[in-house]
């Protein structure tokens, strides 16, 4: 079991509706499972604002109903435990892809509003109750870090643990 930081550097947000096509880099992150027996357990989102004028912006952490194909680049993924060996497959992630994810109408799971003028928002699971990914198919096997409203710039990161 390796425990990872995904991170994203001054991200500006479109807002997008559930259902729709996301913009590439226009959200956070996607997170999905590398392979149909992947499991990921989602421990910390954390999100820093870096506008230099008052913009709140509603973010969502949610199961996505279309998920990313072919994810290309957009940000970093590092293990967060230096003598952790890499498993043989690992999660897909990013924010550029062929295919762009879609949030679900239904499957909110964090609702992480903030005013993105040097505001933050931070969800930590407490142990048992991480948010869990599994496959890398739809409604269970990716989520996305997105904006509802708002346009602020962001940076952040998600921790997970891939089990």
């Amino acid at each position: 079991m390796a425990r990872y930081s995904l991170s994203y550097q001054s991200k500006t947000m479109v807002a997008v509706a559930d259902t729709a096509a996301m913009t590439d880099n226009g959200y956070a992150t996607f997170l999905q499972g590398g392979s149909a027996t992947m499991l990921l357990k989602v421990n910390e989102v954390y999100i820093g604002g870096e506008d230099t004028a008052s913009t709140p912006t509603t973010m969502v952490f949610a199961r996505d109903s279309t998920v990313a194909a072919t994810g290309i680049s957009g940000n970093f993924n590092a293990a967060l435990d230096g003598s952790a060996t890499a498993p043989g497959t690992l999660a897909v992630f990013g924010s550029v892809s062929t295919t762009k994810p879609q949030r679900s109408s239904t499957l909110h799971l964090l609702q992480l509003s903030l005013n993105t003028y040097g505001g933050i928002s931070r969800w930590q699971a407490r142990y048992g109750e991480e948010i869990s990914i599994i496959t890398a198919t739809q409604p269970l096997g990716e989520c996305s870090l997105s904006s509802v409203t708002g346009t602020g710039k962001i940076s952040g990161h998600v921790l997970y643990e891939l089990v």
